[in-house]
């Protein structure tokens, strides 16, 4: 097949939603398929080697000075396709500050217009590009909130099979204002009248995003979360190891991985560890984070290492930088358990499989996808969220019995490999790509 995926990139963060895109995407085109991955607004970043195009639609910089001022497109086009370099658009989002929702209202009705907002030039200019060169038998949309241009391919290429993936739309609406959410809502109900077929990596977030759309549950197709396993088979590389995260031999170290944001719930695990930390019997217990940290959530990670220090604890809590994909799976060898307690209730979690894959059992709250994820592998343990006191007694009781954690490691590996590896995935998305 011919299949064209289009990912919405996340400025300079690693972006789970694209990794997992551009892992399928490789893994369809290892299976024969002509794969494109299409990056939207932002190139898109990944701790492995991608295989996104190098071109951008819908350049961040060049929409939204389109909705600031919109007499810019009188402007031939070719004054204004610097805009849309992909260099550029990466220097200026390296750095850049939280996409704050709330500010994106006007933008973001606007891009689900399509044709009819103020960006209808580029919708055109994308859509052409579809046509002329590509004549795709699919397209896949890493959101629905990039689905603006649906109804014009839908015009334009009626044969081609349009597939939705849901994947985190829900949190980006919840935090716009109430009138644009309202807006948003209508809009995306709209579009998702000439989808196909919607592809979800949970029957929660199914359930969750039918209900707010209006999508009966036949219309979904629900995609296991899945990871390409071949890194996680590789030997330890030592030369990939910072100093700090050498393991002691009586440690037993608390991991976490995910962005260091309050969103992901850092101050939870903190919290923890600080009651942890401080009982004698328990003094050979560490908390290693890794993540992308944000410059809007670096007082935040000040904060909790403030607290931290005040416990007098600062040796025994690590923060690692964002990490690339070897000194990652090196970073979670050394985990005795991982736990990523998010107040939110997420929708994917591929963290969890990361983990499991590397046979460190976790403990998580039983919200969201993670309810799915923990129960379907037996990796873990869940919690009630936001029970600190519960999070603590798991993970004592985890360090306590190192042959439940053992049993809990190697029960999500086995079943990582067996039910949620990215050739899987790929085999799923191909049949859901053909179905008529």
């Amino acid at each position: 097949m011919k299949i064209v995926f289009l990912t919405a990139g996340a400025a300079g963060m690693y972006c789970g939603s694209c990794m997992h895109d551009n892992a399928i995407a490789k893994a369809l085109r290892a299976g024969g398929d002509d794969v494109l991955l299409q990056p939207v607004y932002t190139p898109i970043r990944t701790d492995e080697s991608t295989i996104a195009s190098k071109q951008v639609f819908f350049g961040g910089i060049h929409v939204y000075l389109l909705q600031q001022m919109p007499w810019l497109r009188w402007l031939p086009r070719w004054t204004r396709s610097w805009m849309d370099h992909p260099g550029l658009i990466r220097r200026l989002t390296r750095k850049a500050v939280k996409t704050d929702p709330a500010k994106l209202g006007a933008l973001t009705l606007s891009m689900l217009r399509g044709e009819h907002g103020r960006q209808f030039e580029e919708v055109s200019r994308m859509v052409d590009w579809l046509v002329k060169d590509i004549q795709p038998d699919a397209i896949i949309f890493s959101n629905l909130l990039i689905g603006g241009a649906i109804p014009t391919i839908r015009r334009r290429l009626p044969s081609t099979r349009l597939v939705v993936t849901l994947q985190g739309d829900d949190i980006f609406l919840d935090h716009l204002p109430n009138d644009a959410r309202a807006q948003a809502i209508v809009l995306c109900s709209e579009l998702a009248e000439q989808v196909d077929v919607f592809v979800s990596h949970s029957e929660f977030y199914r359930d969750k995003m039918g209900a707010l759309l209006g999508i009966p549950p036949d219309r979904f197709d629900v995609h296991p979360l899945s990871i390409d396993l071949a890194p996680f088979g590789r030997p330890e590389s030592s030369d990939s190891l910072a100093e700090p995260s050498s393991k002691l031999e009586d440690e037993f170290r608390i991991g976490y991985l995910a962005r260091l944001a309050p969103e992901k719930g850092l101050h939870h695990l903190v919290d923890a560890f600080l009651r942890i930390g401080v009982m004698p019997e328990h003094a050979n217990v560490t908390l290693h984070a890794a993540g992308w940290l944000g410059e809007h959530n670096r007082a935040y990670l000040e904060e909790l290492q403030s607290r931290v220090a005040a416990a007098g604890l600062s040796d025994r809590f690590v923060v690692h930088d964002s990490p690339d994909q070897p000194t990652k799976i090196n970073l979670l060898r050394q985990m005795d358990v991982l736990s990523v307690p998010a107040p939110y209730e997420d929708p994917k979690g591929l963290f969890l499989l990361e983990a499991m894959a590397c046979g460190v059992p976790v403990v998580q709250p039983d919200h969201g996808a993670f309810t799915e994820v923990v129960r379907s592998t037996g990796g873990g343990l869940l919690f009630h969220p936001e029970d600190t006191d519960a999070l603590v007694s798991d993970l004592i009781g985890l360090k306590n019995d190192p042959d439940r954690r053992a049993s809990l490691g190697e029960t999500g590996r086995q079943s990582v490999h067996q039910r949620h590896h990215i050739e899987a995935a790929a085999d799923q998305m191909r049949r859901t790509c053909q179905q008529r």
